[in-house]
């Protein structure tokens, strides 16, 4: 019986992060597409700008208003979530197994599976579970966060024109690990 209510709280635990990270991740999806626009785009460098004929030239994106106006008057709506399905597929997961481990070290920590004997732990004990937690939500949601990042990062022409072919191409040339690449640095900076 006590094994049944830990599979329930599992799943529970799991469904409210999956959700949580599905509502949020969409409802955010048009900051996170303007953030991307900013980080991707080819910005004039001193350094090569005397080689090039355009150095004066501007970025296409110069603020966060101007930014969303010029998206929307190019894609519409629709392109303030261009890459929501990649992002879901990395945010759903990782949300649902940071919530059932958070749930889990807490439980093991403070020896009650009960969320409010939670609160009696110490914020040190705290802590290290939500690292762990979010540690183990990274590992199990890399491989889609790496292929997101392939998909919104590639100019024209695109390398990979769909999520399957950036993972048929990774799997091919750089195996199961490639999957993995970067994962050690984004370990570091999760732990925070």
């Amino acid at each position: 019986m006590e094994e049944a209510g830990q599979l329930k709280r599992a799943l529970i635990d799991a469904s409210a992060g999956a959700i949580s990270g599905g509502i949020s991740r969409t409802s955010t999806s048009p900051l996170d597409v303007i953030k991307i626009r900013f980080q991707v785009q080819l910005e004039p460098t001193t350094q090569w700008a005397l080689l090039r004929r355009d150095a004066y030239s501007q970025s296409k994106y110069t603020g966060m208003l101007q930014a969303t106006k010029d998206i929307f008057r190019e894609e519409g709506l629709p392109g303030f979530w261009r890459g929501n399905v990649p992002a879901l597929l990395m945010w759903m997961p990782y949300t649902a197994i940071q919530f059932t481990v958070l749930h889990k070290l807490k439980s093991f920590v403070s020896g009650s599976s009960k969320s409010e004997d939670h609160i009696n732990i110490s914020s040190c004990l705290s802590y290290v579970s939500g690292a762990l937690a979010g540690c183990a939500a990274t590992v199990g949601s890399y491989p889609f966060d790496l292929i997101r990042t392939l998909l919104a990062s590639q100019g024209e022409p695109k390398v990979y024109p769909n999520m399957r072919a950036a993972l048929s191409d990774i799997l091919k040339k750089r195996g199961f690990r490639g999957l993995y690449a970067g994962l050690t640095p984004t370990l570091i900076e999760i732990v925070p």
